[in-house]
């Protein structure tokens, strides 16, 4: 017998909403075209237990965007730590009842946006380990190119892991090596890891914040009235009542205790090589990293786009968000106006929906409206930060002239994304990236533009006004700061390493 459900399929030709359609709405569009950071970090000590839960929770809430999978956070009074990790928001995770149990005076907590590990709550973080002298707890944004064998030795020595992220193989490393002490144990781990990261940890006694010799992750130090805060971000530090004191330097262990804040460098380069997607798209606007503004950086690459790709158009326009501070500097030196072509939908969230292809063709529509009335019979320019497969794109672009567009020019605020990431980014399999693939006049074709044009790597390094040395733009160029797993026909990495800078590398 059809149900009211099915008739309505039938009859309107658009399938139903289902209370029981477990799939996310972006999982094949946004989620999938995008470049996704892997996490946040937050970690707080105070002199005393006043609202740190909260606090924490507010930290965590102004990182959402860095992780929409999973949120936790772990604290200790000195004697027990507790914790709580669950999928879902931040505010799906932690309510009121959950926050009262969570006493202390000193902790951290994690926003999980999945790359190595599987989807469960068991990859959730903070990690807590505990042992003889005591517990530990971590949260840790980025990811480790050697995980796999240091993972294989200690499983060799008797070490059973409860996860599959690489996180348990640092947090491991700092409980094997913890009979030293705090400090020795880090450093201890610090020369065996390789890659990106980002750490906080705890113990009874001291918050901890170590960045990884390279700066690939970023980090930053807070100072409340009664403590210190470490962030992925500064735009946390104004909803935990806190001020930016200085960014974390690579490869820089930063020690909080109720003393205050002691700094020891376990390694230095002479090079940084801070991820350039953090500026392009990762971080919020309002946040400051390595001495940049976020949004100042965003608007001066639209100045530039505009002066290097120039169009003859009616209207400057965004993809929103993140695109919008390109846009505004685009018109600006343009001289085309700006204006808004599509309306988000802000309170779609975790929206669940069954992944039929006729919903995944209605998901642009339903994630982003095109305003008709401004953009009908208008030749626009549509500003973007990337472009990862294309689909998104092609799709963005169909539904601005389907209402009436006369021209969609497409100018992105990125070179094109031509290389996987391994440093903590989730990127796809080369062959799945249209900028490793396909020429730029091909993806033009593909997505349907009149025009396309990319910024230039100068012109994104200029728009930060720092050396080209201090970045990472391996997405772009293939140009790795150090050693990166070998791929095996496109579907994984192994544990053997190819040679791109000269050091030792593992095979």
């Amino acid at each position: 017998m059809m149900g009211v459900e099915d008739k309505y399929e039938r009859n309107v030709g658009v399938p139903v909403l289902k209370t029981n359609w477990m799939e996310k709405i972006w999982e094949e569009h946004d989620q999938m075209d995008r470049l996704h950071e892997e996490c946040g970090v937050v970690g707080l000590l105070q002199s005393e237990d006043d609202h740190t839960a909260e606090l924490l929770y507010y930290g965590l809430y102004a990182l959402q965007h860095r992780g929409q999978e999973s949120a936790g956070i772990a604290i200790t009074d000195g004697d027990k730590t507790r914790w709580r990790k669950e999928m879902g928001l931040v505010s799906e995770v932690f309510g009121e009842t959950e926050l009262k149990k969570l006493t202390g005076h000193n902790g951290i907590g994690h926003v999980r946006y999945s790359t190595s590990g599987e989807s469960d709550v068991e990859n959730a973080q903070p990690l807590v380990v505990r042992y003889r002298g005591g517990s530990i707890a971590m949260a840790h944004n980025g990811n480790l190119v050697n995980a796999g064998l240091l993972r294989e030795r200690l499983e060799d020595a008797g070490v059973v892991f409860q996860t599959s992220i690489d996180s348990e193989v640092i947090v491991n490393l700092i409980a094997r090596y913890s009979n030293e002490g705090i400090d020795a144990a880090i450093r201890r781990t610090m020369d065996l890891i390789k890659g990106a990261y980002a750490l906080v940890i705890i113990d009874e006694e001291h918050l901890i914040g170590v960045r990884d010799p390279l700066g690939l992750r970023p980090l930053c130090l807070g100072k409340t009235e009664k403590g210190y805060v470490l962030s992925s971000e500064s735009c946390a530090f104004d909803v935990m009542g806190a001020t930016m004191v200085r960014d974390v330097e690579p490869g820089e262990i930063v020690t909080i205790t109720a003393e205050g804040v002691t700094s020891a460098f376990y390694e230095k380069k002479e090079r940084r090589a801070s991820c350039i997607f953090e500026y392009i798209y990762f971080a919020r606007p309002d946040s400051v990293i390595d001495g940049v503004g976020v949004y100042q950086a965003r608007k001066e690459a639209g100045r530039i786009l505009a002066k290097e790709y120039p169009a003859d158009a009616d209207m400057v326009m965004a993809v929103p968000d993140s695109s919008i501070p390109v846009a505004l500097g685009y018109a600006e030196a343009s001289g085309i106006p700006y204006g808004e072509g599509l309306m988000k939908n802000r309170y779609i969230g975790r929206t669940f929906i069954q992944p039929t292809q006729a919903i995944r063709e209605l998901a642009v529509k339903l994630k982003l409206s095109p305003m008709e009335q401004n953009i009908k019979g208008k030749k626009l320019v549509l500003i973007d930060d990337s472009i990862v497969r294309g689909t998104t794109s092609k799709r963005i672009v169909e539904t601005l002239k389907q209402a009436g567009a006369a021209e969609v020019h497409v100018r992105v605020s990125s070179p094109p994304v031509a290389h996987s990431c391994y440093f903590g980014i989730d990127t796809p399999d080369r062959n799945q990236l249209i900028g490793a693939i396909k020429s730029v006049e091909q993806i033009r074709r593909i997505i349907g533009a009149n025009s396309l044009g990319y910024l230039s790597p100068e012109g994104l390094v200029a728009s930060l006004d720092k050396p080209r040395a201090n970045f990472c733009l391996a997405c772009f160029n293939g140009e790795y700061p150090m050693d990166v797993p070998v791929q095996k026909n496109g579907n994984g990495s192994d544990t053997r390493f190819q040679r791109l800078n000269g050091e030792d590398h593992y095979e």
